[in-house]
């Protein structure tokens, strides 16, 4: 019985490394099927372009990481920055396997490992998703005109903005994370949470979709001259299929949903063709911009190992103490030497 106890936690472990190379694997596998058509629709833009294009969906991805981080860290004791990334970065890779479920159940495993509550974490992603809806509607309405001609089945979506504005609350907010942790039997949140953070995390979240379409406005830039408006029409356009890439969840990472938005609004200025080598080009980048980032969080996670570790065990007692806090039942099973398993 002794031995099944102590081999469970390493089955677990390794269960979690098979879910993660599985996840890759399926990341890298859609990464090499789109290439052929990638690489001929790259031989029309400028390397140039490419690169900066790149880069931008780097900086997009990092503006959304600090929001995740912001929720996260409102909802309970501070994690590790390089920790809280490392989790974000490397569970969403799970969107790429049908069905998204995967990325929120990748995030779960990754924080149970590193000490984070699973409910914690899902809460976490629950509601940076609810946030980078609002943020992606707010300047989705930019692209209205292009919706309207295109697309006009897609206005509904805009009846979830006043939804999520009040979810985003911090009353709301407070009691519906508590509403979570209740189900998961754990304590509620000890405090509310606070209007700078909720302010945070929108902010960086817009940030990152302003980021994605001038990714986005580059790429067009290199076949034709857009002016101001067309940027901001893209970035409308790429936040608004976001969302719809959300919710249309059976696909891979939104597969062909968000490119037929990004597309209706490319044909102002470009040609069919041009458009959807467009579309291939950015949703490639994304694809290689995920993986990128995900071995950049491991890899500075194993740099700086003794460090991280350290800030891993100061944030366990705190997150032992922050439960005990809130739980008085908990305090009698932690005075008999007993352990509450989740």
């Amino acid at each position: 019985m002794n031995r099944m106890k102590a081999f469970a936690p390493r089955a677990l472990n390794i269960l979690r490394y098979l879910l993660l190379v599985v996840v890759i694997g399926f990341a890298v596998y859609y990464l090499v099927s789109q290439w052929g058509e990638v690489e001929s629709a790259l031989e029309v833009i400028s390397w140039q372009s490419a690169l900066l294009s790149f880069i931008l969906v780097l900086v997009g991805l990092g503006f959304g990481t600090l929001s995740w981080v912001a929720v996260l860290n409102g909802l309970g004791p501070r994690v590790p920055a390089l920790r809280a990334s490392q989790v974000l970065l490397v569970g969403q890779l799970g969107k790429y396997v049908p069905g998204s479920v995967w990325s929120y159940v990748m995030q779960m495993e990754l924080g149970k490992q590193y000490g984070i509550l699973r409910p914690r974490v899902l809460v976490t992603a629950l509601y940076a998703a609810g946030i980078g809806v609002v943020s992606s509607l707010l300047l989705g309405a930019l692209a209205l005109p292009v919706v309207i001609q295109n697309h006009p089945e897609l206005l509904w979506l805009f009846l979830l903005l006043p939804v999520g504005l009040v979810c985003l609350h911090p009353r709301v907010m407070t009691f519906l994370a508590s509403w979570v942790l209740k189900l998961f039997r754990r304590p509620p949140l000890e405090h509310q949470v606070t209007f700078p953070v909720v302010i945070k995390a929108v902010g960086w979240s817009l940030l990152s979709y302003v980021a994605y379409g001038a990714h986005l406005w580059i790429l067009v830039n290199s076949l034709v001259d857009p002016d101001v408006g067309t940027l901001i029409l893209l970035t409308g356009a790429i936040s608004l299929g976001f969302t719809v890439g959300l919710i249309a969840f059976i696909f891979p990472s939104g597969l062909g949903v968000r490119e037929a938005i990004l597309i209706g609004a490319m044909t102002l200025l470009l040609t069919v063709p041009q458009a959807t080598a467009i579309s291939l080009v950015s949703r490639a980048m994304f694809t290689a911009a995920d993986l990128f980032a995900a071995g950049i969080a491991i890899l500075f996670v194993v740099i700086w190992k003794r460090r991280v570790s350290r800030e891993t065990t100061a944030y366990l007692r705190e997150e032992v103490r922050y439960e005990h806090s809130t739980d008085p039942a908990r305090l009698g099973t932690a005075s008999n030497g007993g352990r509450e398993s989740e």
